[in-house]
């Protein structure tokens, strides 16, 4: 809500406007029974936040965790709409979450409370109304019961209604590792932006999951030099140029960390983000760089592949610095965006290459790029602040219309 307030504040925006966008359009909380392996019936609680379709469908993924509330999953579905309309895709924004700890629960267990989820739900879902995804702990299999469960009540196909499928259920080419793909776009734009050259641009990485290793892949094959990487484990530090990311890749499989690769220096997570390179990326967890250590922070660019990486009271501090730092909301955004192409192929029964979902991709986060570029130097504001004017321009004039 502070960003929302920000975002007014620098658009003047019609009071009207900014108190719809305060709260969720719709909430929806279901007890979900759930036969357990043992015979006895298990209540769970979920949740789907439906905050804004006026773009679009309200789009966003479910997750499985024993700290879901109420108020996270309105956050995100906020944080979503805003998202979605960044990068201008014709989506709104939601999401949902189930409590439940899925690791104490078999995999039977597991299917049968992705069904429940979806009877307590499906007259609010479909791909013309609210489309969900997979989020944390749920995978492509929860998404095909899901899709599975939703067509049997409603006794029709509607391969659209969910996105992050298997390729062979209708899900689409790239999506993997779209993420860190967008980010790299994003990337390659502000270097340009701040005159580096990538043979020469050193770059450090925190968090080597799905989205940070990708990133690692990535520009490595582009040129960048990677010189620090870290995973939950700890971190390692190039003792001579750049790290050979293939042989690191690796050696994680193998190892199941990155710690103690040859010719490297231990560093610890904390450590990796103060080092002295050109780009810095956050890809593991939020509030990594706080009021607390911002001014440590060396790097000429940020670029968020994490969620919420960097504390709002941190942002001030990096801007004093000179340091430009690419919001989540723009720079991870590669994600949802290819979500967006898997529903509008799901819709249209066509199933795209590779070659054309990375081709549509790369436009989409250039443009969108430049936008929130184009308002950072407008307003002499940061680039965080910069995304949320944007999103909030683009909803707020589609709520106009």
């Amino acid at each position: 809500m502070t960003q929302l307030q920000k975002a007014a504040d620098i658009l003047q925006l019609d009071a009207n406007i900014h108190a719809v966008l305060q709260h969720p359009k719709r909430v929806l909380t279901v007890a979900i029974p759930v036969r357990m392996d043992s015979g006895e019936t298990k209540v769970f609680i979920g949740y789907r936040s439906q905050y804004n379709d006026a773009r679009g469908p309200f789009k966003g993924g479910i997750r499985y965790h024993h700290n879901v509330s109420l108020d996270e999953v309105n956050a995100l579905a906020f944080w979503m709409t805003m998202k979605c309309a960044v990068v201008g895709i014709p989506l709104g924004g939601g999401k949902g979450g189930v409590i439940v700890n899925p690791k104490t629960l078999s995999e039977g267990e597991i299917e049968r409370l992705s069904r429940g989820y979806i009877r307590g739900l499906y007259k609010y879902l479909g791909s013309d109304q609210d489309i969900p995804a997979p989020d944390v702990y749920t995978t492509p299999q929860i998404m095909a019961w899901m899709r599975n469960e939703f067509e049997t009540l409603v006794g029709h196909a509607d391969p659209g209604v969910i996105t992050g499928k298997p390729i062979e259920e209708g899900g689409s080419e790239g999506r993997s590792f779209s993420t860190a793909q967008g980010g790299v776009y994003v990337l390659q734009e502000a270097v340009k932006k701040v005159g580096l050259v990538p043979e020469q641009t050193t770059v450090a990485i925190q968090g080597f999951g799905n989205a940070g290793s990708y990133m690692a892949k990535i520009l490595h094959e582009l040129g960048f030099k990677i010189v620090a990487v870290s995973d939950s484990k700890g971190g390692v530090h190039a003792l001579n140029g750049a790290l050979d990311i293939p042989k690191l890749l690796a050696y994680k499989e193998q190892t199941d960390s990155v710690t103690n690769f040859p010719e490297t220096r231990v560093l610890s997570n904390e450590e990796l983000l103060e080092l002295q390179v050109d780009v810095l990326v956050p890809a593991a967890l939020e509030n990594q760089i706080t009021a607390d250590n911002a001014d440590r922070v060396k790097a000429k660019l940020l670029i968020e592949l994490a969620n919420g990486p960097v504390t709002p009271d941190a942002d001030p501090i990096l801007m004093q610095k000179g340091i430009i730092s690419v919001p989540d909301i723009l720079a991870n955004a590669g994600g949802v965006t290819v979500s967006c192409f898997e529903w509008q192929q799901n819709v249209r029964g066509e199933h795209w290459s590779e070659a054309d979902v990375l081709s549509k991709l790369k436009e989409k986060m250039v443009e969108s790029f430049n936008a929130v570029w184009e308002r950072k130097e407008k307003y002499s504001i940061d680039m965080r602040t910069a995304a949320f004017v944007l999103a909030v321009e683009r909803v707020a004039d589609a709520m106009k219309k």
